[in-house]
C-alpha cells in the first residue's frame, strides 16, 4: 500500500528556546516586571489577610524571574536603559521589604 501525499504534513517546527541573537530586552518587558513589583507591593500593604498573602506570593514568585531577567539582560543587552533603572528599584523596594 502507497503511502499518503506528504503535502498534508507539518514543516518542522523552529525552536523555541532563547536564542542569545534575539536581541536586547524589550522595553516592555522592564515595565511589565515594574508594574507587578508595585502590584505586589501594594497588595502586601493591605490588612485583609488574603490579599495581603496574595501581594507576598506575587512578589516571591517575581523575585526569581526579576533575577533572570536581569541575567539575560546582562548577556543580551538592557535595551532601554530608564526601564531598567525603574524595575531595579522596584526590585530593591521589594527586597528591602523582606529584609526590614
Amino acid at each position: 500500500m502507497a503511502h499518503a501525499p506528504t503535502s498534508h504534513r507539518r514543516g518542522a517546527h523552529a525552536s523555541h528556546r532563547s536564542d542569545p541573537s534575539d536581541g536586547p530586552i524589550q522595553t516592555t518587558t522592564w515595565l511589565g516586571l515594574t508594574f507587578a513589583l508595585a502590584l505586589g507591593l501594594l497588595l502586601s500593604s493591605r490588612e485583609h489577610v488574603g490579599v495581603h498573602a496574595a501581594g507576598i506570593t506575587l512578589l516571591v514568585m517575581l523575585i526569581p524571574l526579576t533575577l533572570a531577567v536581569f541575567v539575560s539582560g546582562a548577556r543580551r543587552g538592557l535595551g532601554s536603559g530608564r526601564a531598567a533603572v525603574a524595575t531595579g528599584f522596584a526590585f530593591a523596594l521589594v527586597v528591602l521589604k523582606f529584609v526590614l
